[in-house]
């Protein structure tokens, strides 16, 4: 931890016991809890006028360290803890009542089908089948973050708020976004007007829906955004403004993983001039379930390509078609292969593993599919 980060942190913690009246705090490294509930949550306050909210911790750029202030790229992901992130954003305190599970703490593109069920199976249990638990919040790196977003949408499905939040600068950084983000996560994951939307994203003072959201630029505050769908709402203030009732996506299927150990593996595959056949060979002799092609345009391959998907389709081997455009709708097709819809390639892959996951035939999968297109 640099030296702006433990300033930071101290700051904070000092902050934070004048916040919280109800649970005074000793200069000791020690955490002290108010409250432990029967699943094994630790609240550092326990204010029972307050509604409870569980943050589940990922790692990722909102809990980034650099060696510089002003530094936003060549930083380590996952360098601090949740508990660092918690005592960091005192007003949250005023909002609700917090609890901290560190499930993992690493970059995104690290995140696993195994952490992503082990998400799914704690948040069904912990939050919701527990009465007094109004929502959670999952912090996470921004790279993958469209892709466990749209997981958890599909595995999570109590009504509750479940809202995915992360942070385009490090924590370190003189102009973070973390700590703004992750307050409006739990001011929206405490909210009864966030139910039953599916999962959330929050970045930037907006309110996206889990199922249409996707990272669009690489560097920038405003990176996700749902181009065609757009936005739920806007948090201003830290007031969440909803500009619709409470409605789930279309064509959006809702999954029970409660069983499922594993997700079976699905390669993406993009599409490009010279594109070669044995890339498809390649995935199914390496293991690969399913395959989804991010085609150019409304989903197009090659003609060689295509025949080779086609003739791969013919035996029962599920190939989903979508996009690399980033949006719009990959049409129906008769070469064998699976239309993705409005579904762009990391979100048309979530589902498919899923469905494959649930043990669905290619037929099933079609269906399935055919739910998120015209």
């Amino acid at each position: 931890m640099g030296p702006y980060t433990r300033a930071l942190a101290v700051a904070a913690l000092a902050a934070l016991s004048q916040a919280s009246p109800i649970l005074p705090r000793d200069d000791s490294t020690n955490i002290t809890y108010a409250f432990t509930n029967p699943n094994g949550l630790n609240f550092t306050q326990m204010n029972t006028t307050l509604p409870n909210v569980t943050i589940f911790a990922t790692g990722g750029t909102i809990a980034g360290s650099a060696s510089s202030n002003t530094a936003t790229t060549g930083y380590q992901a996952g360098a601090l803890g949740i508990q660092t992130l918690i005592d960091a954003v005192p007003e949250m305190l005023d909002i609700a009542n917090v609890a901290g599970i560190q499930v993992a703490n690493v970059g995104s593109p690290d995140i696993s089908s195994t952490i992503l069920l082990e998400l799914a199976h704690r948040i069904n249990t912990v939050v919701c089948e527990d009465d007094t638990i109004s929502g959670a919040v999952v912090t996470h790196g921004t790279d993958t973050l469209e892709e466990t977003a749209f997981f958890l949408d599909a595995t999570v499905n109590c009504k509750k708020p479940i809202v995915i939040v992360g942070a385009m600068r490090p924590a370190t950084a003189i102009s973070a976004d973390g700590p703004y983000n992750l307050l409006q996560s739990v001011t929206l994951a405490a909210n009864q007007d966030a139910r039953d939307r599916g999962a959330l994203v929050v970045l930037n003072d907006r309110i996206a829906s889990a199922y249409y959201v996707s990272k669009t630029n690489a560097n920038s505050l405003d990176t996700f955004k749902a181009l065609e769908a757009g936005y739920l709402g806007a948090i201003v203030s830290n007031e969440a403004y909803f500009y619709y009732p409470a409605v789930q996506p279309t064509g959006k299927t809702a999954f029970d993983v409660t069983n499922v150990t594993e997700i079976p593996r699905v390669d993406i595959l993009y599409s490009y001039l010279d594109m070669s056949n044995d890339t498809l060979l390649s995935a199914v002799e390496n293991g690969a379930e399913g395959v989804v092609i991010a085609g150019t345009g409304a989903g197009s391959t090659s003609g060689t390509f295509s025949s080779a998907m086609s003739e791969l389709s013919d035996t029962g081997f599920p190939i989903v078609r979508s996009t690399r455009t980033g949006s719009g709708e990959v049409p129906y097709s008769d070469s064998g292969s699976i239309s993705s819809g409005f579904l762009n390639p990391p979100k048309a892959r979530i589902l498919l593993g899923l469905l494959l996951a649930k043990g669905n035939g290619v037929e099933e999968i079609r269906e399935a599919f055919g739910k998120v297109a015209v």
